[in-house]
């Protein structure tokens, strides 16, 4: 009975022991993975930190044994003042900017793995007023847009909401005015000027002194009657939201921040509210600008892997396989825009900025 008692416990310690071993080679595993994690740094602009902030897209690009770390910055700074050296990647929501960044480091690498083009969030009432003042159309597909050159007409007019003819739905007494972002700070801004500047250039891009001169007041006015503009895009489109109607009837966004809200289907985008395209629009093009090996391969998996493509599609960004977009947004947004311009160069659009700013 002894012999038998101890061989019993000598099992039972025997499997204690194996358990203990096999427990500590699985925790030290884990930690191997978590530590075989090459770390990546990157400096993006905000409206793509919750993309790099969510756990899918973290796991995602674990499972190439990346940890990806970003810092924000505007597109503007990303290109002129921000540190590069201590980076491995750029990443603004701009092809401008992208293109100073290349020639300033000497390189032609880039990718462009996501793009969201500029729109104007709205209200249903609103929109029918602008159908009626013949500002707002139905564009080439199923889907409507404001029609940037009868609009600068309004603008250059010093039109009031309260003077649009059989006006009982917004009888306020201010200038029909977009509500945009600060664009000496702002991507989104400065997208908006490039749209704005190719009208008032007679449908054509501003390449030169003279033309930038020409359009300045037409395009300055668009920016100076607004008085106070936030920094971020995330600022007017919240407004937007959250106030109403009331205080911003006309906010420029990214397609993509709307699309963002109608996809979670959280209640934020409530059922009068409108996506209004530009016609032109200037699609914002999210240009990765690798800075070492590590940041060309982060570019890459965003251009090609599809589980990162699907996951920036959740986010309202149109990506470079279209099919995972109409994959994602379905119905939700149209397919292709045709109306779509290219924005000046780099140096011609920095000097409309500052232009418009000293306006």
């Amino acid at each position: 009975m002894k012999r038998r008692l101890s061989i019993g416990l000598a099992v039972v310690l025997l499997a204690a022991v194996v358990a203990v071993v096999v427990w500590g080679r699985s925790d030290d595993a884990e930690g191997g993975e978590q530590g075989e994690l090459t770390a990546v740094r990157g400096v993006i602009g905000s409206e793509k930190l919750a993309f790099f902030s969510d756990q899918r897209v973290i796991d995602a690009f674990a499972k190439h044994g990346l940890k990806v770390e970003v810092d924000t910055a505007g597109s503007r700074q990303i290109a002129t003042s921000v540190d590069l050296g201590k980076y491995e990647f750029a990443f603004p929501a701009s092809s401008p900017a992208a293109q100073r960044i290349q020639r300033d480091r000497k390189t032609t690498a880039a990718y462009t793995p996501f793009q969201s083009p500029m729109a104007v969030a709205t209200f249903e009432p609103i929109v029918q007023l602008l159908q009626t003042a013949g500002v707002v159309t139905k564009g080439a597909g199923d889907y409507q847009v404001l029609d940037v050159a009868k609009y600068l007409e309004l603008t250059k007019a010093g039109t009031r909401w309260d003077q649009l003819p059989g006006n009982t739905a917004y009888p306020a007494r201010k200038n029909i005015l977009v509500t945009t972002t600060n664009p000496s700070e702002s991507n989104s801004a400065a997208m908006y000027l490039s749209i704005a500047a190719f009208v008032a250039n007679g449908n054509t891009v501003v390449g030169t002194p003279e033309q930038e001169a020409a359009v300045l007041p037409d395009v300055s006015r668009l920016f100076r009657d607004q008085g106070y503009t936030q920094n971020s895009t995330e600022g007017p489109f919240e407004d937007y939201l959250a106030a109403g109607m009331g205080k911003t009837p006309l906010a420029l966004i990214y397609e993509s921040q709307f699309l963002d809200r109608v996809l979670r289907a959280d209640g934020s985008i409530r059922p009068d509210m409108r996506l209004l395209y530009l016609a032109p629009t200037v699609y914002s093009k999210h240009t990765l600008v690798p800075l070492s090996d590590k940041g060309d391969q982060v570019g890459r998996l965003l251009s090609t892997d599809p589980e990162l493509g699907k996951l920036a599609a959740t986010f309202g960004f149109r990506t470079s396989d279209p099919r995972l977009f109409a994959e994602v947004v379905g119905d939700k947004a149209p397919a292709d825009l045709v109306d779509a311009v290219e924005p000046p160069s780099f140096e011609t659009l920095e000097r409309l900025l500052d232009a418009v700013g000293k306006w």
